[in-house]
């Protein structure tokens, strides 16, 4: 079967449900998000619906900030690097084309955001802004 490219909600919950499930049965980040979201993954997995939405068909549904609630998890480049790869074997296994590519080019970029802000708020003698 012919893969297409992203082109719906519909297609973006079923990446982002196929991605999370991945996730959750990941021996390295699976404990780290499972501890953190225990009783909240469809609150989760509802978000992420909208924050891929906006990002990827430019249909204005989240509201948030996606950094604040990564900052104080026991994250790392070894984290950050795994999630990179289950989200682009995930986008790879089921779409193809630009918006599957921006899917992958937003994650690295967002992976590579994070862990810069991480850096500094680690190294940083002042509590951060938030």
């Amino acid at each position: 079967m012919e893969k297409q490219d992203i082109k719906n909600l519909d297609d973006i919950k079923r990446l982002v449900n196929t991605f999370y499930g991945t996730v959750q049965q990941d021996d390295l980040i699976g404990p780290i998000f499972n501890e953190k979201l225990e009783g909240h993954w469809p609150k989760h997995l509802e978000k992420m619906y909208t924050f891929w939405q906006t990002i990827l068909l430019d249909e204005y549904t989240y509201q948030g900030r996606p950094f604040p609630p990564h900052a104080q998890l026991p994250i790392h480049q070894e984290h950050f690097e795994r999630w990179l790869q289950l989200f682009d074997a995930t986008v790879d296994s089921l779409f193809e084309g630009p918006i599957a590519d921006e899917a992958k080019s937003r994650g690295h970029k967002m992976a590579a955001l994070f862990q810069i802000k991480l850096e500094h708020i680690r190294q940083s003698p002042f509590k951060p802004l938030l």
